[in-house]
């Protein structure tokens, strides 16, 4: 597919201050140019993405559908060499259900995996979502879907343990670790472990997570390479951010000062934290990129990024002191998904 090109520039740090609720210091500079593209737009409605990097490729994974809740929904992915130029590799189906909120992550035997859930659209037993994965060691052929988790826990995105952080001993490394919510009540937040295989994925319960919120959701989950780990968390009102030392038992959780809508949340080689998700203001919403302040547990704009409406779910990689950011947004004619790619020395703060 030949994309089509849309250079957006001028995304300031000072935009920050007309968003309710977001922190961000007084006269920072502007940063410089952004760029922004669109990598995909031929379904009627395109959404929900993430980004990985694997083999010196790039992969973005996103929901195709007819609207954001549609029984239609399948997962594409799609693969690119230079960030230009994409080509779709796969597309996941679901006979009788609607499948949602593909991540993707590599596990530690060197595959790419795909995750998401299914909505099924005639439940079973009481059953009406189902966490699912597959995998691939060429980005070409993959296997078949594998269930994880258990039935009604959404579990959000994966995050793998490397053995080099200190947790061998613990026998935590080498491990995955996705935190799943109860989408049926009484709702309920749970950490799984998972292993990969062979492409063959396990996964366990790890432990039951209590959080003084209400409706605790969407998760993304980053280590530190002393093992400590963090999450953000969507609720029905502000973010949390939680922080837990091995064996991830036990979580402390701080509520952030506003919404945070789909989160994604990244760790820097210089230790900072940046998210990207979905801010609302007096102009509605966006989609952004926070500076993540674990002692004060704020979120702090550094960068809009070009969007509106019907947007967030973002992926983001580092690569080449480069933040690439995938997400999509309503803000043009249609729901499309969009590539961002901003230099990290724009994020400094």
């Amino acid at each position: 597919m030949k994309t089509t090109r849309t250079p957006l520039f001028l995304v300031l740090l000072g935009l920050a201050a007309m968003i309710a609720g977001v922190a961000v210091a007084d006269e920072r500079p502007a940063a410089g140019p952004v760029q922004v593209q669109r990598i995909w737009d031929r379904a009627r409605y395109n959404s929900f993405t993430d980004l990985a990097r694997f083999q010196d490729r790039w992969y973005c994974a996103f929901r195709e559908g007819t609207g954001h809740v549609s029984p239609d929904g399948t997962l594409r992915v799609i693969a690119s060499d230079d960030g230009e130029r994409w080509e779709s590799v796969a597309l996941m189906t679901y006979e009788g259900g609607d499948l949602r909120d593909g991540k993707l992550s590599v596990t530690p035997d060197g595959r790419l995996m795909l995750s998401g859930a299914v909505r099924l659209l005639k439940p079973v037993g009481g059953k009406i979502h189902q966490s699912l994965c597959w995998t691939t060691a060429d980005g070409k052929t993959w296997s078949e879907r594998q269930a994880i988790g258990e039935a009604n826990y959404w579990l959000w995105s994966v995050t793998w343990l490397p053995d080099s952080q200190g947790n061998a001993r613990e026998g935590l490394g080498g491990c995955g670790y996705s935190f799943g919510y109860k989408t049926v009540k009484p709702r309920g937040l749970r950490l799984y472990q998972l292993t990969a295989d062979g492409g063959k994925v396990t996964s366990r319960t790890w432990a039951d997570v209590d959080v003084p919120a209400a409706y605790p959701n969407e998760t993304s989950l980053v280590f530190a390479p002393d093992g400590t780990g963090y999450c953000l968390l969507r609720t029905e009102k502000n973010a949390w951010l939680g922080t837990s030392a091995p064996p991830y038992k036990d979580w402390k959780w701080n509520e952030t000062n506003c919404y945070f809508g789909g989160p994604k949340m990244i760790r820097l080689a210089d230790g900072r934290l940046l998210g990207g998700g979905r801010l609302k203001g007096s102009g509605g919403s966006h989609t952004g990129v926070v500076s993540v302040d674990l002692d004060s547990a704020k979120l702090a704009e550094v960068v809009r990024l070009p969007s509106g409406g019907d947007t967030s779910y973002p992926g983001m990689v580092v690569h080449e002191d480069t933040l690439w950011m995938s997400y999509y947004s309503a803000h043009e004619e249609k729901v499309c998904i969009y590539l961002a790619r901003i230099p990290l020395r724009d994020l400094r703060h």
